[in-house]
């Protein structure tokens, strides 16, 4: 029976994980170093396929890429070469970094702790250079090995109740979070940062998807256990948490698919113990579906939430001409996206911000966002250090593309503050921090609605990240002082809660692989 109605077990987990001043002076926890977990999953009794690394370039701007919520339905079957690109520039690596005594790798999109708890599945029929099958994606090797043979899209479709996105892709990329690979430093925390970690690969994904003329779209309602089945997941270490259906074909797939067997695949241990942070995986289950029925019930319809009039003057956006915007290429921006972990007391400019808000900001397609065009979180910001802008605390009025003023004055010391009393929000030119109105979000969608509000952040963070290495700036994702962060920007924020931050500004140099997001 499922229990994604009763969200008082969003709610409790919410506050449980909160960050604190006290909190976070009262836990004992310490970094077990010699217990680190493995960022790769690895099935060592599977042969892995090696993925072409030769990849045409789109030549589509960055910033064109990341602004285009939808790509018009066509007939689009994606090839081997092209499902290599869309992996690496979501999810491979694109940097490394020696030490003593090891190697650091970084991957294409951010990830709290650079600790990687995502991990990527392929569901796909027959394409040109890969036959029908589970694949799991292996990072390491850069390869793919078949955990099944033959087309079980027909699952995803029973499992996503017909939901036509999947219906008619050729293939669909599963992403599942991994427990213990983000709990080893982040702890009960880490539910939050799958959908943060999830978000920011998203990012990239959608908008090479995107700049590759190719249907893509994301989709968090399905029966979970349908899905842990198919990829034969052990649920008290890794569960399945969004999917995205790539391309276009006409028709549906099979009827039917082949019979799902329990695999039993032995795998590499992450690390030599792990331990176990219950509220993680009972806010999971919490947040399950268990029927095509009640993933039809959860689409639902939405609602058009009427905006209150600002009581201040808005400043409106200077969003430059296109002609003026940087042509960067997505891949090249993906390719030298890193996290800034020192950002300089210098100012960025007014056209600069406006372009990452209003690029980032353009909509996603996902079925949790009902009426199209709409969002779950809200953009308040501290404007530390921008020209043609004063500084001090604003909220973004997205269908406006306008800033409303909500205190003005030098607010460095209070973004760090806020910022976990790190240091890079309180440096950085701009901290965006991303709130939300759960209590009318787990109205309409349940316990899920928690697992859709931290996507959703996740995602526009991610575009965030893009827009401003398009602009050769930097950015840093970062948590905060939940309740802090609330009351500083109430009472317009009054009965919201903090999701998400993101430091924006011009890095001190050149900028290294990222350590910071999640800090």
């Amino acid at each position: 029976m499922s229990t994604n109605r009763n969200v008082e077990a969003a709610w409790n987990y919410h506050n449980a994980t909160k960050h604190s001043y006290a909190s976070v002076r009262a836990n004992p926890h310490a970094l077990d170093w010699d217990n680190l977990p493995t960022p790769f999953k690895i099935y060592p009794t599977l042969d892995v396929t090696r993925l072409p690394r030769a990849a045409g370039q789109t030549g589509v701007s960055a910033l064109s890429a990341i602004a285009s919520p939808t790509v018009p339905t066509k007939q689009a079957v994606p090839d081997l070469e092209v499902l290599a690109q869309l992996l690496f520039l979501s999810a491979g690596i694109t940097k490394s970094k020696q030490y003593r005594g090891g190697e650091t790798f970084f991957r294409a999109a951010a990830c709290t702790g650079a600790l990687y708890e995502i991990e990527l599945y392929i569901v796909c029929g027959e394409l040109p250079g890969l036959a029908a099958g589970v694949y799991h994606f292996g990072v390491a090797e850069f390869g793919l090995r078949q955990l099944r043979a033959g087309d079980y899209r027909p699952v995803l479709a029973v499992a996503t109740a017909n939901e036509a996105s999947i219906v008619h892709a050729p293939l669909t990329i599963v992403c599942t979070g991994t427990y213990w690979r983000n709990a080893w430093k982040y702890q009960a925390r880490t539910y939050r940062h799958f959908g943060w970690d999830n978000g920011t690969m998203l990012a990239n994904m959608m908008a090479v998807a995107a700049a590759l003329g190719l249907p893509a779209r994301v989709v968090c309602g399905f029966v979970d256990d349908e899905l842990s089945h198919l990829l034969d997941l052990d649920t008290q270490r890794e569960v399945a948490f969004s999917l995205v259906p790539i391309g276009y074909k006409k028709g549906g797939p099979p009827e039917r698919s082949p019979e799902i067997v329990p695999l039993g695949l032995p795998l590499i241990p992450l690390s030599t113990t792990e331990v176990d942070y219950p509220a993680m995986r009972e806010m999971h289950a919490a947040s399950s579906l268990t029927s095509p029925n009640e993933v039809v019930a959860w689409r639902g319809e939405g609602r058009k939430e009427k905006r209150s009039e600002p009581k201040e003057k808005l400043i409106g956006l200077e969003l430059p001409k296109d002609n003026e915007l940087p042509k960067d290429p997505i891949e090249q921006v993906i390719l030298r996206r890193g996290s800034t972990r020192q950002f300089a007391h210098k100012p960025i400019s007014l056209p600069q911000l406006s372009a990452m808000l209003d690029r980032s900001t353009r909509g996603i397609s996902a079925d949790f966002i009902n009426p199209p065009g709409s969002q779950l979180n809200d953009m308040y910001l501290i404007v530390n250090a921008v020209e043609g802008l004063g500084s001090g605390a604003y909220f973004y009025r997205r269908e406006k593309r306008a800033l409303e003023l909500l205190r003005h004055g030098n607010l460095r010391k209070l973004a760090g503050y806020l910022g976990l009393e790190q240091q890079l929000p309180a440096d950085a030119s701009v901290a965006v921090f991303f709130l939300a109105d759960l209590r009318k979000i787990l109205e309409r969608l349940g316990n899920r609605g928690y697992r859709a509000v931290q996507l959703e952040a996740g995602i526009l963070g991610g575009k965030l990240y893009l827009a401003a290495y398009a602009q050769r700036l930097g950015a840093s994702g970062l948590t905060f002082y939940d309740d802090d962060v609330v009351r500083f920007f109430s009472p317009h924020a009054a009965g919201k809660s903090a999701i998400f931050l993101v430091a924006l500004g011009k890095g001190v140099r050149s900028v290294p692989p990222e350590t910071q997001l999640g800090s």
